[in-house]
């Protein structure tokens, strides 16, 4: 599962997936609700085809099960540490039966950097 904010840069991982040839499905805001389940469906059947699972943090980030996904990358932070911790719990549900890792992606140095450690700081 990649999570970001951005759906432009949602729209450039897919060009780069489509190009290397790796089979992907897309949830945002323009995702209609009767094609969310299918999507669903669809990554979680088993031995589903699917690489991956682009998701934006605000539409995939609530009530959705996608618990044979055992990576979650957070590819830029909600400055709302709810926002990450929902996208983090889309994987840990009922029935996983893998360990889930979870990359939160952070340029060193940087003012989200800061921002995210006073995020955490306040989750406890």
């Amino acid at each position: 599962l990649l999570f970001s904010q951005m759906t432009r840069l949602i729209d450039l991982l897919e060009i780069y997936l489509t190009l290397n040839d790796y089979k992907y499905l897309r949830l945002d805001g323009t995702t209609k609700t009767d094609q969310r389940g299918t999507l669903l469906k669809q990554f979680n059947e088993p031995d589903s085809p699917y690489f991956m699972f682009l998701l934006s943090t605000r539409a995939g980030g609530l009530g959705l099960n996608l618990q044979t996904a055992d990576t979650v990358i957070i590819f830029d932070s909600d400055w709302n540490p709810q926002m990450d911790q929902q996208a983090e719990d889309r994987a840990h549900r009922i029935g996983q039966k893998k360990e889930v890792r979870v990359f939160v992606l952070v340029s060193i140095g940087s003012v989200e950097e800061v921002i995210l450690e006073r995020a955490k700081q306040k989750m406890g």
